[in-house]
């Protein structure tokens, strides 16, 4: 089944996916990470104006890494304001996915945290970082494969 959106790309020529709607009848899509920047500029065109939240997950051992947008309409007098799922999975051995820092400025730490969890690089990100470990730490510590480092207080633990 075919949604709002999904509907309003194809008629526009613009490559998705559509991948159904969540529990809460949320449309889904899923965009290629060449064509997700210009994408997300048309988005936000059409009225997306809100990043209401960025994750990232790994999606299988040694398959796919995505990384998740959540998108919603905010307009004067609207109650319940029309969101979008937009995924874009990367390959784990060069996780490469453009930045939508420029578009949604609140990608900014979102976009950090699952560079510093799962490897992904956000493509011209103005700060890609790490944000929650140090920057000595080696891995991905969400990433499915990761072998924990033997620490002493994981061992020595009674």
């Amino acid at each position: 089944m075919q949604g709002r959106l999904s509907a309003w790309l194809v008629k526009h020529g613009l490559v998705h996916r559509s991948l159904g709607f969540d529990y809460q009848g949320i449309e889904t899509l899923q965009i290629k990470p060449e064509d997700w920047h210009s994408i997300a500029v048309i988005l936000y065109v059409y009225g997306y104006n809100y990043l209401r939240s960025q994750c990232a997950y790994d999606v299988a051992p040694g398959g796919l890494l995505a990384s998740v947008y959540h998108l919603t309409r905010i307009e004067y007098g609207v109650d319940q304001p029309e969101e979008v799922c937009i995924k874009v999975f990367a390959p784990r051995n060069n996780p490469r996915i453009p930045s939508v820092f420029w578009v949604w400025k609140s990608a900014d730490f979102q976009e950090r945290e699952s560079y510093d969890m799962l490897g992904i690089c956000y493509d011209n990100h103005p700060r890609l970082k790490r944000i929650l470990m140090p920057e000595s730490w080696i891995g991905w510590p969400l990433r499915k494969d990761y072998i924990a480092p033997n620490f002493y207080e994981i061992q020595d633990a009674h």
